[in-house]
C-alpha cells in the first residue's frame, strides 16, 4: 500500500509520499512513489503515484513521450502543454494506454486495474493547478473548498489536514502538517513506511530546491514523531473525565436532557418477562 498527499496553497504547493510497497506480509519493498518533470524558468510539474506498481511505473515511462493530438497545432505532451490541464490530460493518455496494453492480461490473471494520482504544478504564467486522476484516467481538479488530495492510506491522515489546511496556510505550516498526517499513517498502518519523499513549491518559481528525503535518522521528524504523539496524549489527559450527573456541580454534564428518544433497552424482570 502506499500514502501520498497533495496540497494546493496560496503559496505554493505541497507533496509528501511514501517509500513501501507490498505484496503480501513477506513481499515488502521500496521504490520511490514521487518524480518530478521540470524545465527551469518554463515549467514545475510533480506526480505522486499508488495502486499497482507495474502501471505506475509503466505510465511513468509512457507519460514523457505519450502525445494527443488536439487538432491545434502540433501533438500536445507534457513538455509542450500549454497548461496544466492540457498536461493531466496526456497524462490520463499514458494511463488509459497502459489499460489498453495490459488490461486484457491483468482481467485474464484476475487483477483489478489500479492507480491512481496526484499530479501538480505550474507552467508559465498560469496558476498553480492540483489534480487528482483515476485508473480511467479522468480526473478532478482541486479547489479552494477541497485544497488537498489523498491517495492510497489516506484515512489515518485525514483529520488533521481538515482541522489545519486552508487557502491561507502558510508553506511551511502545510508541510509540517502534512508530516503529522503521515506519522499519524505510519503509526496504525504497517503498509506504509519510510522513507518519505517531501518536496514544498513556492508559487510563480518553476523550480523547486526545498526537496528532501525523510528516512528514520532525521531530526525533524524525529521531533515531529515523538512531540506529536507527546502532545496528543497531554491533551487527552486534560479533558475531563465523564460526569453522569447533570444535577450536579459538573461544568460539562454527560447526561443531560435530550430530545432524542432514550436507547431501545430489553429487561428481563423477576417473572421471566421480557419488558
Amino acid at each position: 500500500m502506499t500514502y501520498c498527499v497533495g496540497v494546493r496553497l496560496n503559496a505554493g504547493l505541497v507533496f509528501l509520499s511514501d517509500s513501501r510497497t507490498n505484496a503480501g506480509l513477506d513481499a515488502i519493498a521500496t521504490f520511490r512513489k514521487m518524480i518530478v518533470y521540470e524545465r527551469p524558468g518554463d515549467r514545475f510539474m510533480v506526480l505522486l503515484s499508488a495502486g499497482n506498481l507495474s502501471i505506475s511505473q509503466s505510465v511513468r515511462e509512457i507519460l514523457q513521450v505519450e502525445k494527443i493530438d488536439d487538432g491545434v497545432g502540433e501533438p500536445l505532451t507534457i513538455w509542450n502543454a500549454r497548461s496544466m490541464f492540457d498536461a493531466v490530460r496526456v497524462l490520463g493518455a499514458a494511463v488509459r494506454r497502459v489499460q489498453e496494453q495490459d488490461g486484457p492480461s491483468f482481467k485474464r490473471a484476475g487483477i483489478d486495474f489500479n492507480a491512481t494520482m496526484i499530479f501538480g504544478g505550474q507552467i508559465g504564467n498560469e496558476s498553480m493547478r492540483l489534480f487528482l486522476v483515476y485508473s480511467a484516467g479522468n480526473f478532478i481538479e482541486a479547489t479552494r473548498e477541497t485544497p488537498y488530495f489523498q491517495i492510497g492510506e489516506s484515512k489515518y491522515g485525514k483529520p488533521i489536514l481538515d482541522r489545519v489546511i486552508t487557502p491561507y496556510t502558510s508553506l511551511d505550516d502545510a508541510a509540517k502538517c502534512v508530516l503529522v498526517s503521515m506519522d499519524s499513517t505510519l503509526k496504525s498502518n504497517l503498509s506504509v513506511g519510510l522513507p518519505l519523499d517531501l518536496l514544498v513549491y513556492r508559487a510563480g518559481e518553476l523550480h523547486s530546491d526545498q526537496i528532501v528525503c525523510i528516512d528514520e535518522h532525521n531530526p525533524y521528524f524525529r521531533m515531529i514523531h515523538g512531540s506529536w504523539g507527546q502532545r496528543l496524549r497531554d491533551v487527552f489527559e486534560s479533558l475531563d473525565a465523564p460526569q453522569w450527573d447533570g444535577h450536579g456541580a459538573a461544568a460539562h454534564p454527560l447526561r443531560v436532557e435530550s430530545m432524542r428518544h432514550e436507547p431501545m433497552r430489553k429487561i428481563r424482570n423477576s417473572d421471566e418477562k421480557i419488558v
